[in-house]
């Protein structure tokens, strides 16, 4: 017999083909629907006889032969079936109207050679060219970054030496969050080709809330928990200022990464990451030793107990954010930073003038206010939120990142010159550890199979050139052997 059959039940090959032969009428939509029949066929095993035989027919010679091989994996599979009244041979006969004689090899493959030469060439080079632009704008977003948090946590320090109010100085800095949509929108003019009013843009904006918009409910359940976070985070910050000195504060505030994680896998069942584990025991261990560098003293523990507390109200605004509003566009975070400067103006004012009469933050006289500092310091952390926001528009977030952790050898630095930190060996191990762990939170979530790949790449990469070396060499050892084999011609 010309078609086997295999042992098992398979069906026969009659069968087979009247079961699969079908007039176009009935002829089904999608390949999915003969997903029989294709089973079928894997049971059945032609025979060199009959191949031979039917050499001539032209389904067969497309199938087996041809100048370009097979042709696409649906032709050969309607060819076989029958289905959608497919005819071969009007295939075959269209490309044997073509002309029988093709411009030579070098003719025909040299333009398309050249042509996707060139493409891959352009891509790589628009790749490149894009990868260089983000890399640029990523070090001036760093350098932006480092300058604008160390500088507000040293001037705010500065300030506090005369003006002893971090809740008022708090307060002030936040009121200037209202500039955060008028900033966006002048942004929004000068950039967009489609211009939108103040009011169209406001209430495309306040989608992000609902379809209800900015409602008076939205306003108290949405808003002000993350007014009072923010609040709290900056007060906590700046109080903590006041009882050590600027570099522990900044790096025992990079612990907030690894509360972040934490957090985002308790409540929002981010996926695990051992690496992130390792990450977080590494910021603890941190905090601990930064405690044990001063020698468990009141003010150093306060200090510290103040930093860690600021830090996890920041962790808990931005897993509250992500799980009770999502991810923001550009316009939509600007638009709720501003509402967070409305409630702090709204409903956080009445608190300093309650601090002023009870003399807990009280000044003599408002010309002893340095308006200055005050007003330097609030530009500054103005400077570092809105380039910590809307900096993903031209660079990496990771690169942003970087900017916090550089930002502790910078306010070390200038710790150093002004103030009297003693720099011992318990307190650098602790900065390193704390600096390690942020490092290790920035690694994306797949970053063991890009190592696996490059490892794996590079290991290839070797093997192929040991290869050529041993295969270069194998070469010259014939060539000399040629040359130093007697010749016996005569």
């Amino acid at each position: 017999m010309g078609i086997r059959e295999f042992p098992g039940g398979a069906p026969r090959a009659k069968s087979i083909a009247v079961g699969m032969r079908r007039s176009p009428d009935v002829s089904p939509r999608r390949l999915s629907d003969i997903s029989p029949q294709l089973r079928q066929l894997k049971y059945l095993v032609v025979d060199e006889a009959i191949k031979e035989d039917l050499k001539w027919s032209r389904s067969v010679e497309d199938l087996t032969g041809g100048p370009a091989g097979l042709t696409s994996i649906e032709e050969r599979i309607l060819r076989i079936t029958g289905y959608y009244g497919y005819q071969p041979w009007a295939t075959s006969y269209k490309r044997e109207e073509r002309p029988r004689e093709p411009p030579g090899p070098a003719e025909a493959q040299a333009p398309a050679g050249t042509e996707a030469g060139g493409r891959s060439a352009r891509h790589r080079w628009t790749c490149s060219r894009e990868w260089l632009r983000k890399a640029l704008w990523g070090v001036a977003v760093v350098c932006c970054v480092c300058a604008s948090w160390a500088g507000s946590t040293q001037l705010a320090r500065l300030t506090l030496r005369t003006f002893d109010a971090p809740f008022t100085l708090t307060w002030f800095a936040t009121n200037w969050n209202f500039l955060f949509f008028p900033l966006y929108y002048a942004g929004h003019v000068c950039k967009s080709t489609e211009k939108q009013s103040v009011k169209q843009r406001y209430r495309e904006c306040c989608r992000f809330f609902g379809d209800n918009g900015l409602t008076l409910k939205v306003f108290f359940t949405k808003a002000a928990p993350f007014g009072v976070l923010w609040t709290l985070t900056n007060y906590l910050y700046l109080h903590a200022i006041k009882k050590i000195n600027a570099t522990d504060v900044s790096v025992l505030f990079c612990c907030n990464k690894a509360f972040v994680f934490l957090l985002s896998w308790i409540v929002l069942r981010d996926r695990f990451m051992g690496v992130r584990i390792v990450a977080a025991i590494l910021a603890i261990a941190g905090i601990v030793m930064m405690t044990y560098a001063d020698g468990f003293h009141s003010h150093s523990v306060t200090g510290i107990a103040l930093v860690v507390g600021s830090a996890s109200m920041s962790a808990l605004y931005k897993v509250l954010f992500k799980l009770l509003l999502g991810s923001a566009k550009f316009g939509e975070a600007a638009l709720f930073l501003s509402i967070l400067g409305v409630f702090n103006i709204l409903f956080i004012t009445c608190i300093p003038v309650v601090l002023y009469f009870t003399r807990v933050e009280h000044w003599e006289s408002f010309d002893d206010i340095p308006w200055a500092n005050l007003c330097g310091f609030s530009v500054l952390l103005l400077t570092f939120n809105i380039v910590l926001n809307f900096g993903i528009a031209v660079t990496y977030p990771t690169l942003m990142s970087l900017g916090i952790v550089l930002s502790v050898p910078v306010n070390a630095v200038v710790d150093h010159y002004t103030s009297q930190i003693v720099f011992n060996g318990v307190r650098v191990i602790a900065i390193i550890i704390i600096g390690l762990g942020f490092l290790l939170l920035l690694l994306p979530e797949e970053w063991d199979v890009w190592l696996i790949k490059l490892l794996t790449r590079l290991k290839v990469r070797k093997k192929e050139e040991t290869a050529e070396s041993s295969g270069d060499a194998g070469t010259g050892a014939q060539s000399r052997s040629r040359r130093a084999r007697p010749s016996f011609a005569r």
